[in-house]
């Protein structure tokens, strides 16, 4: 099952961007890249069209940057 939810909580509203890179640094894909209403939220990546393997995950909120790193393994 290639598909996961990222949860995620602002404080206040801002924009917001999600994206997802491969490990050579190469971006991916966006999720999300507009402007959220404070509070919680998910968002989910299908990632049905890329191959096995590490991926990291950027959210970029306000002056907020956090990145995470993500297995995929089908």
């Amino acid at each position: 099952n290639p598909v996961t939810t990222i949860n995620y909580g602002i404080p206040e509203d801002s924009k917001v961007t999600i994206q997802i890179y491969s490990l050579q640094g190469k971006l991916v894909e966006i999720l999300t890249d507009q402007n959220i209403d404070a509070g919680y939220h998910v968002v989910t990546w299908n990632a049905d069209n890329h191959a096995s393997g590490t991926y990291f995950v950027k959210m970029h909120a306000g002056n907020y940057i956090s990145t995470q790193k993500l297995m995929l393994v089908k």
